[in-house]
C-alpha cells in the first residue's frame, strides 16, 4: 500500500465508481463513499461480492476485506479524513463543477482529487476551485477493477508534484498511468474509441454490417492484435522486414481515400432500433450480469496473456497485485 495514502474517499458509486471501489478494497485500501442515490451501498457490496472471484484470480492484497468499505451520510463526511478523493458523478460539466467544488472546500489542503471525466479537460474542472493545483483527470476503464489504464491529465494549475502522487498511487493498485502531457477533450483512449464507434455506426445506419458483423470483425481481426501490439506496432508488422517504413510508403497513399466517415451519423430512431435490436439479438438469452461475469473472466485470462507476450507489462503480479 502506498504509504502516503491509506483513506479513499469516491464520491458517485455507479459502474464507474463501483469499480474503483472494488480494486481499491481489493487492494487493502480504506474506502468511504458517497452516493445520494437510494440502495446505493446495497448495490455497491452486491457488486463487490460478485467480482470478487475476479479480484482474488488477479490477486488481492492480504489487506482485503469487504469490512474497510464504509458508507458516509454526506459528502463532506465521507472526504473529511481522505487521503485522495475519486469523483464519478455524471457527465455534466456543471454537475462536476460543483461537486468537486464541494470536494475541494471539504478536504485538507494537499489532499489530490481526481475525476473520472471520460471528456471534458481539467482545466475546464479547475474553475472555481480554492486549490485548483491538486485537481487532475483519472480516468479509468470499464471493468476498472480489472483493467489496467488510467489516463492521467493534469489541467493548466495542475502542479508537476501532483501528477507524480497520482502515479505512484495508481501503480501501487496495479493499473497502468498514462500521463497525458497535453489536454484534449475526451484525451487518447476514448478518442480513438470514438472515432471507431462513429464509423461502426455508419456502417450500421447505411445497411453495410450489423451490430453482429462488426462486433465480429474486431473479436476475430483487429482485436485481437490490438490487445497485444497496439495500432502503431500492428501496423508495424504490416510492413514486413523494413517495417513502418515500408507500411506507410505502401499503404499510406490510402490515407487519401474517403473509407471512413468521422462525423457520427445522425442517431435517428431507426438507427437506435438497429443498434438496440442488434446487441439484444446478440446477447440472446444472456442478462447482463452473465454477460458481465464471462467477459470479466475473459480479461482475466486475456491480462495473462499480454502479461506473457508484451514484456512492458512484466509477470502477472504487477498486474493483479
Amino acid at each position: 500500500m502506498n504509504n502516503e495514502i491509506k483513506n479513499i474517499a469516491v464520491i458517485g458509486t455507479g459502474v464507474i465508481g463501483n469499480g474503483w471501489i472494488a480494486r481499491f478494497i481489493a487492494k487493502g485500501y480504506n474506502v468511504t463513499a458517497f452516493d445520494l442515490a437510494e440502495g446505493a451501498e446495497e448495490r455497491t457490496r452486491a457488486m463487490i461480492n460478485r467480482v470478487w472471484p475476479s479480484l482474488q484470480e488477479l490477486g488481492v492484497s492480504e489487506h482485503a476485506t469487504l469490512d474497510n468499505l464504509t458508507f458516509a451520510t454526506t459528502l463532506e463526511e465521507a472526504v473529511a479524513d481522505a487521503d485522495y478523493v475519486q469523483e464519478n458523478v455524471p457527465e455534466r460539466e456543471d454537475l462536476k463543477k460543483s461537486v468537486l467544488q464541494s470536494i475541494d472546500a471539504s478536504t485538507r489542503p494537499g489532499v489530490m482529487i481526481g475525476s473520472s471525466t471520460s471528456g471534458i479537460m481539467p482545466s475546464t474542472l479547475q474553475e472555481g476551485l480554492q486549490h485548483p493545483e491538486r485537481l487532475i483527470v483519472a480516468h479509468p476503464f470499464n471493468p476498472v477493477y480489472i483493467l489496467p489504464l488510467v489516463e492521467i491529465v493534469g489541467g493548466e494549475k495542475t502542479s508537476e508534484e501532483i501528477i507524480q502522487r497520482a502515479e505512484a498511487l495508481f501503480t501501487d493498485i496495479s493499473m497502468k498511468p498514462l500521463i497525458v502531457n497535453k489536454e484534449i477533450e475526451g484525451h487518447i483512449a476514448d478518442r480513438l474509441m470514438e472515432a471507431l464507434w462513429r464509423e461502426a455506426l455508419h456502417l450500421v445506419n447505411d445497411g453495410i454490417a450489423t451490430t453482429e458483423e462488426v462486433d465480429k470483425s474486431i473479436i476475430y481481426g483487429a482485436g485481437l492484435r490490438w490487445a497485444q501490439m497496439g495500432p502503431f506496432m500492428t501496423f508495424h508488422l504490416a510492413g514486413g522486414d523494413a517495417g513502418m517504413r515500408h507500411m506507410l510508403e505502401q499503404f499510406g497513399p490510402a490515407l487519401k481515400l474517403p473509407w471512413t466517415k468521422l462525423e457520427a451519423p445522425e442517431l435517428t430512431e431507426d438507427l437506435k432500433e438497429k443498434v438496440i435490436s442488434g446487441c439484444e439479438n446478440s446477447a440472446g438469452t444472456m442478462t447482463v450480469s452473465q454477460l458481465e461475469e464471462k467477459r470479466n473472466e475473459f480479461l482475466v485470462k486475456q491480462l495473462e496473456l499480454v502479461a506473457e507476450y508484451w514484456p512492458e507489462f512484466g509477470k502477472k503480479s504487477e498486474i493483479g497485485g
